[in-house]
């Protein structure tokens, strides 16, 4: 199991639209092959600042779902409400 980081930060009064794509996104990644939970978390000394953490079954699951046309289309979206990339961390704990 692996654990993905996903870090954003919303543009100046986007964060409502942005709550909308961003469940969208959510929603569809619940039905990928290989997602386990998934969760949204705001920083509390800064609201655009956000904060997605996943769990999936592996990191082929991850990238499946990272590279797939649906992700890509749903981005495309969430992208225009952000100040910057998003950043992701893909973890697995030490073996």
């Amino acid at each position: 199991m692996i654990r993905v980081i996903i870090e954003r930060r919303i543009a100046e009064t986007l964060e409502k639209n942005y709550e909308t794509a961003a469940l969208e996104i959510l929603s569809a990644s619940v039905r990928a092959p290989g997602f386990i939970s998934g969760e949204s978390l705001c920083d509390l000394d800064n609201p655009r600042h956000r904060i997605v953490l996943c769990k999936w079954r592996s990191r082929l699951d991850w990238d499946n779902w990272c590279q797939s046309q649906e992700r890509k289309e749903l981005m495309s979206k969430l992208t225009l409400m952000l100040e910057k990339d998003e950043s992701v961390t893909v973890l697995d704990s030490p073996h």
